[in-house]
Formats: C-alpha cells, structure tokens, sequence
C-alpha cells in the first residue's frame, strides 16, 4: 500500500479533500484518512495487488486506532474509517473472487502498533505515555470498524513492544465476546537487525509471550529485508506451533527512499523460506510493489507450505528469551554464528533441573 501511495504524490489538500478541506490539524501522512477521502485510490491499489495474484489484501488501516488519529484531530472517525476501508477492500476482493471461484481473495484487516508503546522506558521508568486499558479502548474501537465491513481475518502487525500486542489481543477477544461473532487471527512481530524486537525480546520469547491467543498464524515483517530476516524466520519455524507468516520489507533503506533489494532477489529468499519448510503465507511489506507479488506467486507455486510438526507438551516462558521446562534442543546454526556473544535465544532446561530464579532485576541493595 505505502509504496504504490509514494508513487501517488499526494500533497494535503488531496488528504484533506472536501470534506477536511477545513480541518484544524494538518493531515498530511494520515494515511488511513484517504479512505474517506480518496476512496478511488485506495480501491485501485488493493486492486493492482490482486490483479499481480495477492491471496489477501490488507485494509489501509495501519494506524486506524484511537490513539494514533487522536494526533490528527480524527479520534472520532476510528469505526467510520476502518469499516469504510473494509468496505473499499472487500468489493475489490469479492469482484476478483467472482472472476475465479477456484481461488478467493480475503481481506485482513490491518492494526498497527500503534505510535507509542507501553513497555517502561529505561530513561524515565516513573511514567508511560499511554495506560493499558487506554491501548485496549483504542484497539478494541478499531476492531469493531473492522468487523462491522465485514473482514475476513485480523492482522495485528509490527509489532515492536509485547505488551502492545498483548494489550490488542485483548481487546480483539473483548471485542469478540461483545458481539458474538469472532474472525481469524494472524499475528505479526518486527525484529531488528540485532535480532530482537524494540523492547529487546528474541523472536522466540515474543512467540512464547502471545501463543495464549488462539492465532491462525504468528509471523514477521517490515524492519529488514529477507536476506536480514533470514535466521529469525528459520529461528521462529523451529518454535511455533502454528502456520507462519512472512513478509518482509524490499530490503534495507537506501538512504534515498528507497531499499536496496530488488524483486527478483527479495523473491529468491522468499522461495528458499517455502523450500526449507518455514512458512506458510508469504508475502512483502515497505517498497514491495504488485511487481513483487507477481514474482512471488511465481516463486512459490508449487512448493509444499510448511508442516507444523508436534511440539512436546512443555512449559514455556518468556523475558527478554524463551525459558522451556523440557528437553534440549539444538540452537539454529546460523544464529550461532552470527551472535556468538549473545546468551542463548531459548534457555533450555531438563525436569530436573533445580529452581530458577526469576526477577532478580527487581532486588535493590539490602531488600533480603
């Protein structure tokens, strides 16, 4: 979505249209505006990716949330924008499914992470921009927009503090609850080039700390490109329970706008995730254009998805890495190598093992 609106150039009158035309805060970059107020092309976007072959569409709803539109002055809008994006991707989706019943096209409904995070600041630990329950409110007003157009699954994505996350799955099973009706759920986390998210967490510990939820699919995107996400795809298949998701950003930054991988490159790493078994959707995130996708359906027609393996009935814990009461296993080599410093992403411990202590962090001199 972002990169063919790059392409778009639009200035702020076309994001404020008529009916904003007056509007007090300035809503350039309030992307999730133009579905009121570009309805045309948002609906030709989604349908460039679906004629390149897209399965599924996500709904230009990234920051859709009462939190994020609150900076624009458009808080009150949140239900209207994001059934009205679903509106836009569903007759799209449901006009391409007409075409070919023997393959339908679905709409996700995309949740950012929002702009602020909840996990505590090591420089100003006393206070948090935002309050759980206040995160929860926001999602929970984003997601009723969402089921109220009619989506078919929900994408909470990028997500870059746990707690975030786990705030919006909250509120999407309130929300569930509340109507009476419930949607898949396909989760997905952003690691940085160290390997871990923003708020420190290895891959693994993030899949630890929300495989609670009843998830359709837990994966990974934006941040790196897949030649950079590589390891932790292979890292995140060797742990998750259910079918994975994947899609990268078209590399790393260029500094000039741009990223440094092209299609057929980005696609031959995505074709070695599906061959070794790893994923189970795949897909491209910033600077991935319906060229992209196109040369990813090709890429990956005919290979087997992944086979989700039985996991042994352990207990699992997360902090900053993934503790596992059961038995050993073999770190991925190609973590190995590129962390040698680094403690182990899953600290691994027999039934014998003595106790282990925990939140040792929390002691100050003299409080035992």
């Amino acid at each position: 979505m972002g990169a063919l609106l790059f392409q778009k150039g639009l200035d702020e009158a076309d994001y404020r249209g008529e009916r904003f035309k007056s509007h007090v805060t300035s809503l350039k970059n309030a992307t999730d505006v133009l579905c009121l107020t570009q309805p045309d092309t948002i609906a030709g976007i989604h349908r460039a990716y679906l004629e390149a072959g897209a399965d599924i569409v996500e709904t230009n709803t990234f920051g859709a949330n009462l939190v994020t539109l609150s900076e624009f002055g458009l808080a009150e809008l949140t239900r209207e924008i994001n059934k009205t994006a679903v509106e836009l991707a569903r007759r799209e989706a449901d006009a391409f499914t007409k075409k070919d019943r023997g393959k339908p096209r679905f709409v996700a409904g995309s949740i950012g992470p929002t702009n602020v995070q909840l996990s505590l600041n090591a420089d100003n630990p006393g206070t948090r921009p935002v309050q759980f329950d206040d995160q929860v409110a926001s999602y929970a007003e984003q997601v009723r927009g969402l089921l109220a157009g009619g989506v078919d699954l929900l994408l909470p994505e990028t997500s870059f503090d746990t707690l975030n996350m786990k705030a919006c799955l909250f509120a999407i099973g309130n929300v569930f609850e509340e109507r009476g009706v419930s949607v898949p759920v396909m989760v997905s986390g952003t690691i940085f080039d160290g390997g871990r998210t923003l708020t420190a967490q290895t891959v693994e510990a993030f899949f630890t700390s929300v495989q609670h939820f009843p998830m359709q699919a837990i994966g990974l995107n934006c941040s790196l490109g897949p030649k950079q996400m590589r390891p932790y795809v292979e890292a995140l298949a060797g742990v998750a329970s259910t079918p994975i998701i994947c899609y990268p950003n078209a590399g790393l930054p260029d500094g000039m706008g741009g990223f440094d991988s092209n299609p057929n490159e980005f696609t031959d790493y995505i074709r070695e995730f599906a061959e070794q078994g790893w994923t189970n959707i795949v897909g491209g995130c910033c600077g991935t254009t319906p060229e992209y996708t196109e040369k990813i359906v090709d890429a990956v027609k005919g290979i087997p998805p992944r086979t989700i393996s039985d996991h042994p009935r352990v207990s699992n814990y997360s902090g900053l890495e993934r503790y596992e009461l059961g038995p050993l296993r073999v770190e991925s080599s190609e973590l190995s190598e590129d962390v040698d410093d680094e403690p182990p992403s899953t600290l691994n411990s027999q039934p014998s093992t003595p106790f282990f202590m925990i939140g040792e962090r929390t002691n100050v001199t003299g409080s035992r």
